[in-house]
């Protein structure tokens, strides 16, 4: 008697085997049920995390076969563990340079108007701006501009970037940036009140930031539409900052401004 398999499906039915892909953040993959594309930015036990190229997030269990990698079917596996994976770029977006050493500083400086200000472009350009040797100063208020200039006496070769908040056409911030006329050095501004408008609502959980009326104090107003605590800005604002992980928590009105100044003090 002849002896037949159980299984009597054709074997050009039959699923195919798949590779295993281990996803590592920053691999880019599909999910063919819903057509979402993303890079991985998280892999934990049963669930992968995508992000595609608007900033939004979806969530989605590891499965056999459960996305495309370059339009061909994969099974998504957990990376080994070996600690925690070297990110390909800054937070800025750049791409990292490992093992690089902050570079001898220029003679060329951007000065930073407010403690906050400067607190955040360190955070989130720190590393690029360590690699291209350019010191952030803080600047205490912009009424200082025009003596801070003439002390620096920018030229070719110490090219002076300057940030400020609240740069609106006819504020008296923009009288005093108007004020600078060197060709080596660059007053640029976001049109925000206060830097903590330039981090995106969506960081931090709010739907927008709440209008404060004219005359109130920015802060102290904010706070206290959104419950915070409002006797204590400074702790508020270490608790946005945490919040902040990348640019991508940012406005491009502020990213604009910074890329800017970095590549004129470094051109």
């Amino acid at each position: 008697m002849r002896q037949y398999s159980a299984d009597l499906t054709p074997s050009w039915k039959k699923p195919q085997p798949v590779p295993e892909v281990a996803a590592e953040p920053g691999l880019v993959v599909e999910e063919p049920g819903s057509g979402f594309c993303g890079a991985v930015i998280r892999c934990e036990a049963g669930t992968v995390t995508l992000e595609d190229r608007f900033g939004k997030h979806r969530v989605f269990p590891l499965e056999p076969r459960g996305f495309l990698l370059e339009g061909r079917p994969v099974t998504l596996v957990r990376p080994a563990s070996g600690g925690p994976a070297r990110p390909a770029r800054t937070a800025s977006g750049s791409v990292a340079v490992p093992g690089a050493r902050a570079r001898v500083a220029r003679a060329g400086r951007i000065y930073v108007e407010g403690r906050h200000d400067a607190e955040l472009v360190e955070k989130v350009w720190g590393d690029d701006l360590r690699v291209e040797g350019v010191v952030v100063e803080y600047l205490e208020g912009v009424d200082d501009l025009p003596s801070v200039v003439e002390e620096f006496a920018p030229g070719p070769d110490a090219r002076l970037g300057v940030l400020v908040d609240h740069l609106v056409p006819g504020t008296k911030e923009w009288r005093i940036a108007q004020s600078v006329t060197s060709e080596h050095a660059l007053v640029v501004g976001h049109p925000y009140i206060d830097v903590w408008e330039a981090v995106k609502p969506s960081a931090l959980g709010i739907e927008a930031w709440p209008r404060v009326p004219h005359g109130q104090d920015w802060k102290t107003g904010v706070c206290r539409a959104l419950g915070w605590p409002s006797d204590n800005t400074g702790a508020v604002w270490q608790a946005i900052l945490a919040r902040v992980g990348s640019y991508k928590d940012l406005e491009p009105e502020l990213l604009g401004r910074v890329e800017e100044l970095i590549d004129f003090v470094t051109g």
